[in-house]
């Protein structure tokens, strides 16, 4: 029998969910879209130096792992990860000064992943989820899959403002904190001190679960390491911690370090999703890992960062107009810019990439959508001569717009 020729597939009509259909595309990746062109200076994505990637030493790890894994480097493996990196992973957080084994640790394909397994573990359609505000785009839109509703404490210089926190709370009873404690993205603060003790302190005392978003909290590079919050609070937090920004994010291999009786629920849906994280790549790392290649490559990483900033900054302070003003992180990818407030960021970004440069405008970072005058801007990804050239082209333009 054949298919009658006259017969259309009207895609058109299928019935997707409606909070698929309602679901908006990433703005970071289509910017990255109209950025990829050759020329252009782009300052838009979270993108680590590829020229840092460790590419010398990953032909030996491949090569280990065939050797000392053979077939089941190549085979499914356990929703929670492969026990040796896991193992690994817990070691080195034990060092560092949160107390973990193995069975704390679930692999993600990605910390995005994690956030995902969170969303869908946790969130009902309306439950309130308390952010930081400005607050990381992905996260958002992981949440807003699951059609949770925001409510957002300001931040200073020190991070979340805790009185604004509590108050918060006790208005709309959220499911979750949501934070990126060290070098926010986007705003590049990192919480302080006094601030994480307090912010555990009403998570313990009203029974909500912080999850810590820390994927940059080995890439300082200025300044001294702080407490993280989950050696602060130990059960009362769910870290979310990703080898993409001191590795390589083409590798897709993050992890969650929670308690042992919540970690059961994540690897459930975990297994509804992929199954596993590639098993290959895991041990490439346990590999990375076990051989003590990290630190080596983190001291390189932060050397370099430092420099770019550095000249991020200096070129900013030259060319950027009075009334523009900038965050300086100790550490981290990324800065935060504000305009003047009768500037639109957004509105500005088809002139910078005529100019051929390119930022990520601020408004999709705050739950609420204000922010129209500020903007995101990646200071790892470029070299340092283009890095002036970027700044100095917006320069112009804000000075032009003034």
């Amino acid at each position: 029998m054949q298919i009658d020729e006259n017969l259309k597939v009207h895609t058109e009509m299928w019935k997707l969910s409606s909070h698929v259909v309602g679901l908006e595309a990433s703005i970071i990746r289509e910017i990255l879209k109209i950025s990829s062109k050759p020329g252009v200076i782009n300052f838009a994505g979270g993108l680590p130096a590829p020229e840092l990637f460790p590419i010398k030493n990953l032909p030996k790890c491949m090569a280990d792992v065939v050797t000392n894994f053979g077939p089941k480097a190549f085979q499914y493996s356990l929703s929670m990860g492969v026990v040796e990196l896991r193992e690994e992973i817990a070691k080195r957080a034990t060092a560092l000064g949160t107390p973990t084994t193995k069975e704390n640790i679930l692999i993600t394909s990605g910390a995005q992943q994690a956030i995902e397994l969170i969303a869908r573990a946790f969130i009902e359609p309306g439950d309130f989820i308390l952010t930081e505000n400005p607050t990381y785009l992905g996260a958002l839109q992981a949440f807003n899959y699951y059609q949770a509703r925001y409510t957002s404490a300001e931040m200073d210089n020190e991070g979340m403002i805790i009185d604004q926190v509590e108050q918060k709370i006790k208005e709309h009873n959220p499911k979750l904190i949501y934070t990126v404690s060290n070098f926010q993205n986007p705003t590049g603060i990192t919480m302080s001190l006094k601030r994480r003790e307090q912010l555990v302190e009403l998570a313990i005392k009203y029974d909500i679960p912080i999850i810590d978003d820390n994927p940059y909290g080995d890439i300082r590079f200025e300044g001294k390491h702080l407490p993280t919050l989950k050696s602060i609070g130990g059960d009362e937090v769910i870290a979310l911690r990703t080898f993409s920004k001191i590795i390589s994010p083409g590798m897709r291999i993050g992890w969650m370090n929670s308690p042992v009786d919540i970690l059961q629920h994540f690897e459930k849906v975990k297994q509804c999703t992929d199954l596993h994280s590639g098993t290959f790549v895991q041990y490439l790392i346990y590999e990375f890992l076990s051989q003590g290649m990290l630190e080596p490559h983190l001291k390189t990483v932060c050397v370099d960062y430092k420099r770019k900033r550095d000249v991020m900054l200096e070129s900013m302070r030259k060319y950027f107009p009075k009334g523009v003003t900038w965050t300086e992180p100790q550490g981290g990818l990324c800065l935060w810019v504000e305009l003047p407030k009768h500037l639109s960021a957004k509105e500005l970004l088809p002139k910078a990439i005529e100019l051929e440069v390119a930022y990520v405008y601020g408004q999709p970072f705050f739950p609420s959508g204000e922010g129209e005058n500020t903007l995101r801007l990646n200071y790892c990804n470029a070299a340092p001569d283009k890095i002036e050239e970027g700044i100095k082209r917006l320069g112009q333009l804000f000075a032009e717009s003034i």
